[in-house]
């Protein structure tokens, strides 16, 4: 079953209505909903919506004025589920989506009945030292961006795939949603303010704390050799914090879920399947 377009309060999505079980599915930093077109296909079961964060994809970006802190994301997704109805979902998020999961889990723990987490067992963290070094970091590097533009859209595709460890398939996947055409050229739309620094992060031992408080069953899946940021020590850790969690290593580099959907898929599939309510109803 293909996609469907919908639009979610103030956020753009997909949607697979593939079956009984609600789950809303979180990207990464500067991917989009179609970071999970693959991935859907080995969701059968699955009410399925993925979301483009605000300024990712096509929703909208947020007021000139505002600027893209991590934890303004939780409220959008409560918002979300909000105007879908939805009183209690299951979640699956890849890297910052994984890491908005994890704190709206926390945050809100009547609302969120299990977690998959690709590659986003938490945010980025940093020591109670680096508080002001992250300020002038923040206020020195939030600077207007022009978006660089291409030939076309594979141009835009292997561009991308330069950076970090998409291929071009994946990329021009992501391309296909999240770049826009102009007089001089193809570039990405997502908004430039989203590479400005974060003022402030949480430190790991708060990171801890919350990832302790999710009382939902949790599955984490991490590449090995991992591909995200976080040390293998570190992320040991923390997913020692969790309570209810089931772990899976696959190798694969940090997008997993776009490279090898059919690796990790049946063990998602079946997480949902024994921690989801079944909404025969769900619309």
């Amino acid at each position: 079953m293909s996609a469907e377009s919908v639009q979610v309060g103030d956020l753009a999505g997909l949607r697979w209505r593939r079956g009984p079980h609600r789950v809303l599915a979180l990207h990464g930093w500067l991917d989009n909903a179609h970071s999970f077109l693959p991935l859907a296909d080995e969701l059968d079961g699955i009410d399925l919506i993925a979301l483009d964060f605000a300024g990712h994809g096509e929703s909208a970006r947020r007021p000139d004025q505002a600027r893209y802190h991590f934890d303004d994301y939780v409220f959008d997704v409560l918002g979300a589920m909000d105007h879908l109805g939805w009183d209690k979902a299951g979640i699956i998020g890849h890297s910052l989506g994984g890491a908005v999961a994890a704190i709206t889990a926390a945050a809100a723990p009547e609302r969120i009945s299990s977690l998959v987490l690709i590659e986003g067992t938490g945010p980025l963290s940093a020591p109670a030292t680096d508080t002001v070094a992250g300020w002038r970091r923040a206020v020195e590097r939030s600077r207007p961006h022009t978006p660089r533009r291409h030939a076309d859209l594979d141009a835009a595709a292997q561009a991308r795939a330069k950076n970090g460890d998409l291929g071009f398939e994946a990329s021009r996947m992501l391309a296909e949603r999240g770049t826009r055409t102009s007089q001089e050229g193809v570039y990405w739309h997502h908004d430039p303010r989203l590479r400005w620094p974060s003022s402030h992060r949480y430190s790991e031992p708060q990171v801890l704390e919350l990832l302790g408080a999710i009382e939902c069953p949790v599955l984490t899946i991490q590449s090995d050799p991992p591909g995200s940021k976080l040390p293998r020590e570190m992320a040991r850790r923390r997913r020692a914090a969790l309570r209810q969690a089931t772990s899976l290593d696959c190798p694969g580099g940090h997008h997993l879920h776009m490279h090898h959907p059919a690796r990790i898929g049946p063990a998602i599939k079946e997480h949902f399947e024994n921690h989801e309510p079944a909404h025969p109803d769900s619309d």
